[in-house]
């Protein structure tokens, strides 16, 4: 069988890690765009804040074409033992193009109000989380600029995550990629 590779897509704070996180156990592989981006800093010897994942993001891109983060993972992708692997984070066309070489691509967004996503960034701990409401609209903006409307727009269907359970949440995913394994 090909690779079925399912692209999250999602502005940031929507749910995408939460499914990915909670289909591995159903057998499928993951793999983090931004992981892709966080080991590119390591090995710059950049410190992980959100403004310097941003910048290195868009340098990236700027100097490799906007399918640069997802030439990153391809060895993950080729390598993986899984028929279907979810990318988390997929930010635009250009990376889905990339992807497409590898297998079958299909594109889940996941939709969230801007008050849900800041509640959920800013409650996750992680390094990137926006210190506050203006650096949440600024990295929603960043995203929006490298092509994430266009991969929420050109997705194979869409999941409204405002007012889902986490386990909703994920079987609703579940149940939307069996049926494209089919």
């Amino acid at each position: 069988m090909e690779k079925l590779i399912v692209c999250l897509t999602g502005m940031p704070g929507a749910g995408k890690t939460t499914i990915a996180d909670g289909l591995k156990s159903k057998g499928f592989d993951k793999i983090t765009m931004g992981d892709a981006v966080r080991a590119e800093a390591a090995r710059r010897k950049i410190e992980p804040t959100g403004a310097n994942l941003g910048k290195l993001m868009l340098e990236l891109r700027e100097k490799n074409g906007p399918g640069a983060v997802a030439e990153l993972i391809k060895d993950q992708i080729v390598n993986s033992k899984y028929d279907v692997i979810l990318i988390d984070g997929v930010r635009s066309i250009a990376e889905v193009d990339v992807l497409k070489k590898f297998g079958t691509v299909k594109i889940l967004a996941i939709h969230a109000s801007s008050d849900t996503r800041f509640k959920f960034l800013s409650g996750r701990g992680r390094s990137d989380a926006p210190e506050d409401r203006q650096d949440f609209v600024k990295r929603d903006s960043r995203e929006m600029g490298v092509g994430m409307s266009d991969s929420i727009a050109l997705a194979d269907e869409t999941i409204s995550n405002n007012s889902l359970t986490i386990p909703q949440l994920i079987d609703s995913a579940y149940n939307i990629i069996k049926g494209w394994i089919k």
